[in-house]
């Protein structure tokens, strides 16, 4: 039984401490919501009353927190403050890459051991124990960071150094904004010359057009048994969780200098169905805008 400290629970954070918890650690959860905090003692972790309390005698500190300032904040006032100096420590968040460089060398200089280790998979992943991992650190650290991981894992990968797992997670996941516009477009037309969805379904995914975003996760009801196009795009990976990957890509190109003109385009098409009222909605609910039938009942 590992002691770890739980910080975020969210709809990622909230099924991942459960995973963790259905292992056999003993995990102290912490979040400032009251019901996510009950859903996660109910799922068998203890309830922290802080970030402070919940790393006071850590062997393993994860957080799942909102964005790079939130990161920041919790790591400069609570974990390096209290946290045990032989905690591991892994940021699960996805941030910009200077945020988590900038903790990782406090964490560091503190001498602790730190990993930054975005994910990728969504709520159902999260609940299932099947997420994937990106992983910047240290290469002597990678073994503990993946064994901590774990519980809540199909496969850990280590990216490269401090920063690197960021890097790889705004990079996978424009890789996937862009090809959900790409399909979900496809079907708009397909529809629309009178194709039959399914037809087009069975032919793409055995042709060129095969893809993880048709294949795994057809926006079209029907297809892909667990895709939230079943239930109406309810859970899933959020619109505005994918509009906020997006940006970051944007902001990390900008600043390296990279074109990513098709990165842009599927930011503005996620802001705009984001400002329509899509943004809790999974992000292959684009396709009813493509469809003409969003917002609903207008």
């Amino acid at each position: 039984m590992t002691r770890i400290a739980f910080i975020g629970l969210g709809n990622m954070g909230g099924g991942m401490a459960a995973s963790q918890a259905k292992a056999g650690h003993a995990v102290a959860a912490f979040d400032l919501s009251a019901q996510a905090l009950e859903k996660a003692v109910a799922a068998g972790c203890r309830a922290a009353g802080s970030a402070a309390e919940a790393v006071s005698d850590a062997e393993v500190v994860i957080s799942m927190l909102p964005a790079g300032p939130h990161v920041r904040s919790v790591y400069a006032n609570d974990v390096l403050a209290k946290a045990p100096k032989s905690a591991l420590l892994i940021d699960c968040s996805t941030i910009d890459v200077e945020s988590a460089r900038a903790v990782a060398a406090d964490a560091k200089a503190q001498g602790f051991r730190f990993a930054d280790a975005p994910v990728s998979g969504g709520t159902a992943a999260a609940e299932g124990g099947t997420l994937a991992f990106m992983v910047g650190c240290d290469e002597s650290d990678f073994a503990a960071v993946e064994q901590a991981l774990e519980p809540m894992a199909r496969a850990v990968i280590r990216a490269g150094d401090h920063g690197a797992g960021q890097a790889a997670k705004i990079c996978n996941n424009m890789v996937l904004g862009i090809s959900m516009i790409g399909v979900c477009e496809a079907f708009a037309l397909a529809e629309k010359l009178g194709l039959d969805p399914d037809r087009f379904f069975e032919i793409a995914t055995k042709s060129s057009g095969q893809c993880w975003s048709l294949s795994n996760y057809s926006p079209w009801p029907g297809q892909v048994p667990a895709a939230p196009s079943n239930r109406d795009y309810e859970g899933g990976f959020a619109t505005a969780m994918m509009l906020k990957d997006l940006k970051l890509a944007q902001e990390a190109a900008a600043k390296s200098g990279a074109a990513a003109p098709l990165g842009a385009q599927a930011e503005g098409m996620y802001a705009l169905f984001d400002r329509l009222g899509g943004g809790g909605k999974d992000f292959s609910a684009i396709l009813e805008l493509f469809r003409g039938q969003w917002p609903p009942n207008r």
